[in-house]
């Protein structure tokens, strides 16, 4: 028996026409009682215009494109990349016709990502790329797990780029070597002589932090030089400000430092501000190492050694999966290699008079 919006508005404790209102969002609603809605909606399975059966052989030209945070180049470059492949003069002028991009800004919420995928269920998106790593919680990859099938039943195809794969096998998924990536980052600077090297990492739930996390400590590990290094080790957000706030930590935690590595090269800016208000040189006196490489790190000065990972390729690759152009592999996990970049910011350790 199918759902009805009578059972939607019971479970919210709202009227019929109050959940009417929040889902054609054509009448102002208290913010508490549109997610008391919502969340009534994603219990209940509930789709909007009739049963999911009806929906499963119809599509729209839309495309949602899930992001953490739009203004990070990391995912503005992913997010360009998918929809240059759908828009005209893209792959999908070779299909049925070009697709509309809708980008879909999470701020790093699980609610708010959950809720998108519901929305774009709706809307009966032709397709949908998650971008960016996922948080390592299993209550909310088990919720995602069961948004995304309900996509895949409901017709939409479902790309995953920049993420690990899902537990059980699902949608298609290009992920990036950030172990290895990691690995020779933190190789590169053993290879220069330097022994005291923090790291900056991501948030602690985050499966990009973990990965690159464990390639840094198997190359300490590598080099015997496990044991002392977790207390160097400072989590953070993704952005400049953690990464200035880390390195001062960082000096006052080991004031024989000479090397740190940060989580991306956004990050990787703010340590090199750091440094400089604490009157020190890159990399005369200290050595500074980003990951991405994002365009902005061979024009700084000194240009930043740093991993590149593929942003530009993978999106191209993730929109034309989502148009059905690429082939996915049998086992669905698509590995996309990291690259290290030494530029400028890294050299010997100063040598102690």
């Amino acid at each position: 028996m199918s759902v009805t919006l009578a059972d939607v508005a019971a479970r919210a404790g709202v009227s019929a026409a109050t959940v009417s209102r929040v889902l054609n969002g054509n009448y102002p609603v208290a913010g508490t009682t549109r997610a008391r809605v919502l969340r009534a909606v994603e219990e209940l399975e509930y789709v909007v215009n009739g049963p999911a059966s009806a929906l499963a052989a119809a599509s729209s030209d839309l495309v949602g494109v899930l992001v953490n945070d739009i203004a990070d180049p990391f995912f503005g470059i992913m997010a360009g990349a998918v929809q240059a492949q759908l828009g005209p003069g893209g792959d999908g002028d070779a299909g049925p016709g070009p697709r509309m991009a809708i980008v879909c800004n999470t701020g790093g919420s699980r609610e708010r990502e959950l809720t998108y995928l519901t929305l774009l269920q709706r809307q009966r998106a032709a397709a949908v790329v998650l971008t960016g790593g996922a948080v390592e919680d299993e209550e909310h990859t088990a919720a995602l797990s069961a948004r995304l099938r309900r996509l895949a039943a409901a017709g939409a195809r479902v790309v995953l780029c920049g993420r690990p794969p899902l537990p059980e096998p699902g949608p298609v998924t290009l992920t990036f070597d950030n172990r290895g990536g990691a690995r020779r980052l933190t190789e590169h600077l053993l290879g220069l002589g330097h022994r005291v090297i923090g790291y900056l990492a991501g948030p602690a739930a985050r499966t990009t932090t973990r990965h690159r996390l464990e390639g840094h400590r198997a190359a300490l590990a590598a080099a015997g030089l496990a044991g002392g290094h977790e207390r160097l080790i400072v989590h953070g957000a993704y952005d400049r400000a953690a990464g200035y706030d880390g390195a001062i930590a960082l000096l006052d935690r080991e004031p024989g430092l000479t090397a740190v590595i940060a989580a991306n090269d956004t990050v990787a800016l703010g340590v090199c501000a750091a440094f400089r208000d604490r009157g020190l040189r890159v990399p005369e006196d200290v050595s500074v190492a980003g990951f991405d490489d994002l365009p902005f790190a061979a024009d700084i000065t000194p240009s930043l050694t740093t991993v590149r990972v593929p942003l530009q390729e993978a999106g191209a690759h993730a929109g034309r999966l989502a148009l059905g152009h690429d082939k996915a592999p049998a086992d669905g996990v698509i590995t996309c290699p990291t690259t290290l970049v030494p530029r400028f910011s890294t050299a010997p350790p100063p040598e102690k008079a």
